[in-house]
């Protein structure tokens, strides 16, 4: 399988070499990374196969704008993939808004820290459906529960540490 990963800090790097590990192959991009396998987000689109996944592991608080600049080269049909842990309001907005264009969103909260390279991680998964929720590419990362719409899976990581 195939996946677009980007931000390469703790998490997403150790996701990725995960992921490689587990055979898959996986495009890359984060501006302050030089072993990216893309130099922009345009490229890292075009490296991948259709129908495309792209999995955003940044801080919350980019999120949007790396979205705004992701969205515009993508094709119905393709999914970005927020394991960013983003506040559920903003999740159900940028649902709604990249479902008008046919691109699906996905909301991820992703819990291991560092020790999930090797452990694996925990991902709470909020999408309209499994398919759309847990591309077959994250698969070997992690352990995943799915919840049938946006926001839950933010929610769900937010309560984790309160209900564990």
């Amino acid at each position: 399988m195939q996946l677009g990963m980007v931000g390469l800090g703790r998490m997403g790097a150790n996701m990725t070499e995960r992921l490689r590990a587990a055979g898959h192959d996986l495009k890359t991009y984060d501006p302050k990374v030089e072993s990216r396998t893309a130099g922009s987000l345009e490229e890292l689109v075009q490296q991948l196969d259709t129908p495309r996944s792209v999995w955003l592991m940044v801080p919350a608080g980019i999120v949007d704008s790396v979205v705004g600049e992701l969205a515009p080269h993508l094709a119905e049909g393709d999914t970005i993939v927020d394991g960013g842990n983003s506040y559920y309001v903003d999740d159900l907005r940028r649902s709604g808004e990249l479902s008008a264009k046919g691109i699906h969103y996905v909301d991820v909260g992703v819990s291991g820290g560092v020790w999930g390279r090797e452990r694996g991680y925990c991902l709470m998964v909020g999408g309209r459906s499994p398919r759309e929720s847990t591309p077959p590419s994250a698969r070997p990362a992690a352990r995943a529960t799915h919840r049938p719409r946006s926001r839950a899976g933010s929610t769900a990581a937010l309560r984790a540490p309160v209900t564990s």
